[in-house]
């Protein structure tokens, strides 16, 4: 697909990985909005990418679908979208504090997978609207899923099942959406320098860097902007989950 001019949508594009690939697609031509939660981050990054910032809870159906229109108003249907944002939060089943609490697990799934699909919704109906290029084609859509998808780490029960809910849900929207011209992917990153984990102190980013069998160091977001960049380009991948990770497979714990 064609970057120039096309409008691009990335949530969680205040920082991070979202960040990442907001850059990579205004580096390629994209009109890009960024919509996040952090206003301050997230208008610094459109200005600095020639985008616009929207503010945008994407678990909400109304805040999702007013920062669509807005974003269509000033740039035009959507052609790409980037679905980055994301919640983490740490949690056992069954804890010595006691049993984990519903509304822990409901939060996550929520934001992580329900927000995936709210956004993954409404951008496949303004793709729908745009011309086909030759192929057919009139729009991306890039989930962002996790290693956590796979190999679940202790703690990380929610987590873990809504990345594999992004996952599960690549290869069937992909189908249903390909009468339309759409073609979704996903990515499941590993370990990458993201503002949470620069925030740890040096020691933890080394220990974890070393669990990572080569290159032995964090993931950057503009790696992740360029495996983004990829899935864009390359015209026949579609309904496929690649894993960025240096062929990490965690551990339990």
């Amino acid at each position: 697909m064609e970057f120039k001019n096309v409008a691009a949508i990335v949530t969680g594009g205040a920082s991070g990985l979202g960040e990442g690939a907001a850059r990579a697609l205004a580096a390629a031509g994209c009109k890009v909005a960024v919509l996040d939660l952090q206003q301050e981050q997230g208008e610094k990054v459109a200005a600095d990418i020639g985008g616009i910032f929207l503010k945008c809870d994407v678990s909400s159906p109304d805040s999702a679908e007013a920062a669509i229109n807005a974003a269509r108003e000033a740039h035009g249907p959507c052609g790409i979208a980037v679905n980055c944002a994301g919640i983490a939060t740490a949690s056992k089943i069954l804890g010595r504090e006691g049993v984990m609490p519903l509304e822990n697990f409901s939060k996550v799934i929520q934001v992580n997978l329900i927000g995936t699909f709210n956004i993954l919704r409404l951008a496949a109906a303004d793709m729908a609207q745009r011309e086909p290029n030759a192929d057919g084609e009139r729009g991306v859509i890039i989930n962002t899923a996790s290693v956590a998808a796979y190999e679940g780490q202790i703690g990380q029960a929610a987590y873990s099942a809504s990345k594999g809910g992004v996952v599960s849900l690549t290869l069937q929207s992909a189908r249903e959406l390909a009468r339309e011209g759409i073609r979704v992917n996903t990515i499941a990153p590993g370990l990458f320098m993201t503002p949470m984990m620069a925030g740890m102190p040096d020691e933890v980013q080394e220990s974890l860097a070393a669990t990572l069998p080569f290159p032995k160091r964090l993931g950057k977001p503009e790696e992740f902007g360029m495996m983004v960049d990829q899935m864009v380009r390359n015209p026949i991948l579609n309904g496929e989950v690649i894993r960025l990770d240096c062929a990490l497979r965690m551990a339990p714990k």
